[in-house]
């Protein structure tokens, strides 16, 4: 997939338009703001591609992904961290 259509992928399976942190943007404040929140979003695929091409545990970058955008080690409320692998490749197929 290309890295425009993981980001897509990304941004409706962070809640879309209805979420208080587009993209899921949480660790700098990006005031609500879509546009800055997909270039920080576009830049940390980037940068993961990277670091998917040099390491060996992960055949599959949407899981490797996930386990540094999304980890399961971080608790929230609502426990969602486990669905996020599942649910951008949900929304990757869907479109």
């Amino acid at each position: 997939y290309s890295n425009e259509a993981i980001v897509n992928a990304i941004y409706y399976a962070e809640g879309g338009a209805k979420t208080r942190f587009p993209y899921g943007i949480k660790s700098i404040n990006t005031f609500g703001n879509k546009d800055y929140a997909r270039k920080i979003c576009l830049n940390t695929i980037r940068n993961n591609r990277v670091r998917f091409a040099k390491q060996n545990k992960y055949k599959d970058f949407i899981e490797f992904l996930g386990s540094r955008y999304c980890p399961l080690t971080i608790k929230s409320e609502y426990h969602l961290n486990k669905n996020w692998v599942k649910n951008v490749k949900y929304y990757l197929k869907a479109r």
